[in-house]
């Protein structure tokens, strides 16, 4: 019985990016599979926020391509609001509309951008907001909520427009050590469901229990890929090992 190999969704080809002098990504190549999660971890500066940044277009990488479901990240408007919507992104900062609820933080870009109905937007958006454990703060405004709380309405607000893979660039590292969990639960729900995610995290104990892979980044380059097990017990070199060891994993 053969079993189906997994099909690379968004795949990095060389890519490079600087800032100024200052090279961020150095000939970094890698493939994200559909329907598996890549947690990618490595010391702050190391390039793992500016890869997905650059999947999203938010940074334009300088050379090498990157691909989404076969298609060349650019600058072509069409393109980029298409794969934009097929990549959801959730960032440290919450980055919800104050002057909306939460409500119509989430039916917004569906409304505008997918020109669904209101009532369906709503609809859609109270099933989410019920995913994530918080229907009953539907009508409130971000300000109203703790950061915990406001992480994960930003996480249904990314779902709401039904993307294929999820990005999540440090999640938590913003919130109070009692705020982590919450939302590290929606996350592994969202695995278990079959979401393709890639989640940049210091978070080893969510890596280790809910990645297929984990990716470990080091002065722009992947200095290591492996299955968790294999990554945390049998770490590739001396400065990995010395990484989880501060991480406490």
């Amino acid at each position: 019985m053969s079993t189906a190999q997994p099909t690379p969704y968004i795949v990095a080809e060389h890519v490079c990016k600087s800032f100024g002098t200052h090279q961020v990504l150095r000939d970094v190549s890698t493939h994200f599979n559909t329907g598996e999660v890549t947690v990618i971890i490595g010391a702050s500066g190391s390039g793992k926020s500016t890869l997905l940044r650059a999947i999203n277009r938010l940074e334009p990488h300088d050379s090498g391509t990157i691909t989404i479901g076969g298609v060349p990240v650019t600058d072509d408007p069409h393109t980029l609001q298409q794969q934009r919507c097929e990549v959801g992104m959730v960032f440290q900062q919450f980055n919800l509309f104050g002057h909306l609820s939460v409500l119509d933080n989430i039916t917004l870009a569906p409304r505008r951008i997918r020109r669904t109905p209101r009532s369906a937007a709503n609809e859609q958006a109270m099933a989410l907001l019920r995913r994530v454990g918080l229907h009953e703060h539907a009508h409130k405004y971000p300000w109203q909520l703790s950061g915990g709380q406001q992480q994960r309405v930003a996480i249904a607000r990314a779902l709401a427009m039904q993307p294929k893979v999820m990005l999540f660039d440090e999640p938590t590292s913003a919130l109070d050590p009692e705020m982590v969990q919450e939302v590290l639960d929606v996350m592994r729900e969202l695995a278990r469901g079959g979401m393709t995610m890639i989640v940049v995290t210091h978070e080893m104990g969510f890596a280790r229990e809910v990645s297929d892979r984990v990716l470990f980044f080091d002065q722009g380059r992947i200095a290591h890929d492996a299955p968790p097990a294999s990554f945390f017990d049998n770490p590739g070199n001396d400065r990995i090992r010395a990484f989880i060891g501060r991480m406490g994993a």
